[in-house]
């Protein structure tokens, strides 16, 4: 065995407990300090927070908080300065930042650990660490694809695309009125996370390993130190509780799952046989072998990175479901899928919030396309219901209308109001009022409805929410 193993294996034998040295490979397979380092912030600052609960309580002097602090400082120095030495002989993210804590300042660093457990202490730095990426990050993005929506929500409130149902022509639409259903989407998800958020600020520490500790900890000061809204109530369900873990991943999924139909959509309207929309070439790659190809790649990608995002969910709930009472070393698992969430949720977002507002529409594609399939079909049957007819008639009469247009070549605007009134003798010449474009969308004048109108009060509600 090396020297450099000996020295691996002389550090595991400290805990006086083992009698034989690690296996090498065990020491490795059990160390989490290879993904969990990302956690030094969180850990410090907890760190920091509980030293002054132990001086408070007189557990420490103010010469060993005062040292402690200092101590810990340069460690964060040395970890942002790349000169810190991760050793996978000290297991994990806290072992290594108290190993070196004690190098520079004794004795004294091996008393942080009074009335702590790693158990509460990774349960703590998750917590911290999951609250910071959702504050300085995924909501800021969250928010900023909302701008980005209804940018350009107001900008096209008055372009006419075709709304669809099963991917068929359908009715008219607005494309502002398109947009806005997407952030209706987003919003639902900033209100789960923020649900979510409530549940993942709860303080365990204090949990101790499962049971409490006997030194008389403050947790109320502890709390507020960390700026946790509650503490947990269980020192048992404290430490080994992964339900926001869980809960955020939900909240990812679901979000993946928007984005993924919207990078559909997108994909759809960058095609030759759509048309509707031009991307920017920033977002685009080309092919190797065919010169004219643009590719959207950004929402293809998006697109695809929801499957691992719905596989992390899935994996945390599998790792929590046989899990007895209280920490298992299983919990270490955790990490790595919550890690990956929040990079995918994070890169994701900036490449939507990035490519939205920068849309081009081809205004005069959409409309042309919104013309096919009879689009104003339930428009005529509406005209045909005001006129006194039942719906059901009023239905049959358009359908026969439509079966002409189809034979013709016609679409319902461009037939005579003589051939028109084959189908019911009530349609008078005020019936091109409903059956051009632009009159059909402006008919549904209500919240919630297409008309440009409603598009622009809805845009200009949504934007005093976001700055009020």
């Amino acid at each position: 065995m090396s020297d450099h193993s000996n020295a691996h294996n002389q550090a595991k034998l400290s805990s006086a407990r083992f009698s034989e040295a690690t296996d090498a490979f065990v020491e490795a397979f059990t160390a989490s300090i290879g993904f969990d380092q990302r956690l030094y912030k969180q850990d410090i600052q907890g760190s920091l927070a509980h030293a002054k609960m132990l001086a408070q309580v007189g557990i420490l002097n103010q010469q060993e908080l005062t040292d402690i602090e200092s101590g810990l400082a340069q460690v964060q120095a040395d970890i942002e300065a790349g000169n810190m030495e991760w050793s996978i002989a000290q297991e994990d993210i806290h072992m290594n930042i108290e190993a070196r804590l004690t190098d520079l300042i004794g004795i004294t660093g091996k008393k942080l650990h009074t009335g702590r457990s790693r158990n509460d202490q990774i349960a703590t730095d998750i917590r911290l660490y999951l609250r910071d990426e959702i504050d300085e990050v995924i909501l800021p993005e969250l928010r900023r694809l909302q701008k980005g929506l209804l940018s350009i929500a107001e900008r096209e409130a008055e372009t006419i695309m075709p709304g669809f149902t099963h991917l068929q022509s359908a009715q008219p639409v607005t494309f502002g009125h398109h947009m806005l259903a997407w952030f209706e989407m987003i919003t639902r998800d900033v209100e789960r996370l923020q649900d979510c958020r409530k549940r993942i600020n709860t303080m365990p520490l204090g949990s101790a390993a499962l049971a409490g500790t006997t030194y008389p900890i403050d947790r109320t000061l502890t709390a507020e130190l960390l700026g946790f809204d509650r503490i947990s109530q269980n020192s048992l369900d404290g430490v080994s509780d992964r339900d926001f873990a869980i809960e955020f991943t939900a909240f990812a999924s679901t979000l993946l799952m928007h984005l993924s139909r919207f990078s559909e959509e997108l994909v759809l309207w960058t095609s030759a046989q759509f048309d509707f929309i031009d991307l920017p070439d920033r977002f685009c790659t080309g092919s190797s072998i065919m010169p004219q190809k643009k590719n959207p790649d950004v929402p293809e990608l998006v697109r695809g990175k929801t499957g691992r995002v719905y596989g992390h969910l899935i994996s945390l709930l599998t790792l929590m479901k046989s899990q007895p009472l209280a920490y298992n070393k299983d919990n270490q698992e955790d990490k790595e899928p919550l890690f990956d969430t929040v990079d995918t949720v994070a890169g994701s977002l900036r490449a939507f919030a990035d490519m939205v507002p920068a849309i081009a529409v081809k205004r005069e594609n959409t409309y042309e396309s919104a013309r096919k399939g009879f689009s104003t079909a339930t428009d005529l049957a509406d005209y045909l219901v005001n006129k006194g007819l039942a719906f059901r008639d009023a239905h049959e009469a358009v359908g026969l209308a439509v079966a002409h247009g189809l034979k013709t070549g016609q679409d319902l605007a461009e037939m005579s109001l003589e051939t028109l009134q084959q189908f019911h003798p009530s349609i008078a010449p005020d019936v091109y009022e409903v059956l051009t474009l632009e009159g059909s969308v402006a008919a549904r004048n209500h919240l919630g409805g297409t008309a440009p109108e409603q598009v622009k009060a809805a845009v200009k509600r949504a934007q005093e929410e976001l700055t009020g």
